[in-house]
């Protein structure tokens, strides 16, 4: 009896262990916090805000125009510029990244900008016209012909060449978010090293990984805030996207 006890004792203790270093085995290689973060990762950067901040600003200056912000935000919907966000493994935990703007997205979001803004301008110079007595019946076309001979050129180009930045410039965006470098991933802390000259900059972040997206907060470790982020990103892994 007591034989068998011990016996039974001895291949629990087995089990046990065995069932211990399974876990040990499975936290170490395949924890989520330590997930491969290789692959191309993908942000929209929203830019409605900013895009109808300018405009509103701009056209209160118009006299006789009479326009929310929250109406001209109405019109700008959806406008976003791509980041993207590559890891390439070289180690464990370790690698390169490489972070762009592609300059096809930032040129389609800034012309959905000024497009919306034009309508909205020719919206608003339609009803100012109605109010004067002047517009009754004028449809866009006459608008627009009215614009051209005012200014000598269409409604979005007038706006364009003349009117508020909408966006921030290219230049600045990449400034902001692109750069390349090594990065270290281990315990939920990302930590970057650019390639700026010199000893580069270290941008430490705080990340998390579910399944197909990844939360980055943090800022630079300088406290400077250039190369980082006072609130969380969202960036999504295309492979599992696509």
């Amino acid at each position: 009896m007591n034989r068998t006890i011990k016996n039974f004792l001895y291949i629990l203790l087995i089990l046990t262990l065995s069932a211990s270093t399974a876990l040990l085995v499975y936290l170490h290689f395949f924890a989520p916090g330590d997930r491969t973060l290789a692959g191309e990762w993908r942000m929209e950067v929203d830019m409605t805000g900013r895009a109808a901040a300018e405009a509103f600003g701009w056209l209160q200056d118009i006299e006789g125009i009479s326009v929310s912000r929250e109406e001209v935000e109405a019109r700008m919907q959806n406008l976003t510029v791509q980041v993207n966000l590559v890891f390439q493994e070289t180690g464990r935990f370790e690698g390169v990244f490489y972070g762009s703007v592609p300059p096809e997205s930032y040129e389609a979001c800034r012309q959905a900008a000024y497009e919306a803004f034009a309508a909205e301008f020719l919206a608003l110079l339609a009803e100012r016209l109605r109010m004067a007595g002047y517009g009754d019946g004028m449809d866009r076309e006459n608008l627009e012909a009215l614009v051209t001979e005012t200014f000598g050129m269409s409604t979005l180009e007038y706006l364009m060449s003349r009117g508020p930045a909408l966006l921030p410039s290219l230049e600045e965006l990449q400034g902001r978010y692109e750069g390349s470098g090594v990065y270290e991933a281990r315990d939920g802390i990302l930590t970057r090293q650019f390639e700026t000259g010199g000893a580069g900059a270290v941008k430490t972040e705080n990340y998390i990984r579910k399944e197909g997206s990844l939360i980055l907060s943090g800022e630079a470790a300088d406290g400077s805030g250039y190369f980082g982020e006072q609130y969380p990103v969202l960036y999504t892994l295309q492979d599992e996207a696509e």
